[in-house]
């Protein structure tokens, strides 16, 4: 591949990749599975590795999620929010292990233990209290500046606005707000009845109720 060729399909792959981005980020509707999305990023990743004059501070591969909307207030994270990366297969986990090995001036041998944890998709978001007493709640946004949904977090049930006990000054929380698949089925049977149009997934579903500009459609 020339490095004219290669241009134009990374501007493609990078303007596919901007508009899915905004839909699942902002819209909480996407029109790919998470596995066609992963292809478009392994593409892109792939592109900028043979050739790394294409990688701009702007491109997908250099941010998280999307920038928030205009109609939320905006919050910059205090330290970014980053995201997580995929190992798709075999091969891949153990290129990661051998990363981990190498960092840390491990041996072959050398047992390494693991801590895992499945993995909830839903919202990410970050909230912070002073002396106990919840006062900021932002979404991931772009990972540096997110949409402040402070009124919206509070409406979800037994989230704790005031913490007990002897909290820091100031603590910091990060988290993922979703919906369990019960409660997104019988969310879906009441727009049914009511004659309103189906949630896609539970994700998008607990995205969307969150990010309402009325915090009461949240309650």
């Amino acid at each position: 591949m020339t490095k004219s060729d290669a241009k134009k399909e990374w501007q493609s792959i990078a303007t596919q990749i901007r508009h899915h981005d905004k839909l699942y980020y902002q819209k909480d509707a996407p029109e790919i599975s998470d596995a066609e999305y992963d292809v478009l990023r392994r593409k892109l990743e792939a592109l900028e590795k043979q050739f790394p004059e294409l990688q701009t501070p702007d491109s997908p591969t250099q941010k998280v999620g999307a920038a928030p909307l205009e109609t939320f207030a905006k919050v910059r994270h205090s330290v970014p929010m980053l995201s997580l990366n995929n190992a798709m297969n075999d091969d891949e986990v153990i290129e990661w292990d051998e990363r981990i090995r190498r960092f840390l001036n491990l041996a072959e041998e050398e047992e390494i233990k693991y801590v895992c944890e499945q993995k909830i998709d839903g919202l990410s978001f970050s909230v912070r209290y002073l002396k106990g007493k919840l006062v900021l709640a932002a979404t991931r946004g772009d990972g540096e500046i997110g949409e402040n949904i402070t009124e919206n977090i509070k409406r979800v049930m037994h989230f704790p606005v005031q913490l007990k006990d002897s909290p820091p000054d100031i603590l910091e929380v990060r988290g993922e707000v979703y919906m369990q698949h019960d409660t997104f089925k019988r969310l879906n049977e009441r727009q049914v009845a009511e004659g309103e149009a189906l949630y896609a997934n539970p994700r998008n579903a607990a995205a969307g109720s969150l990010r309402q500009l009325d915090p009461e459609i949240t309650a």
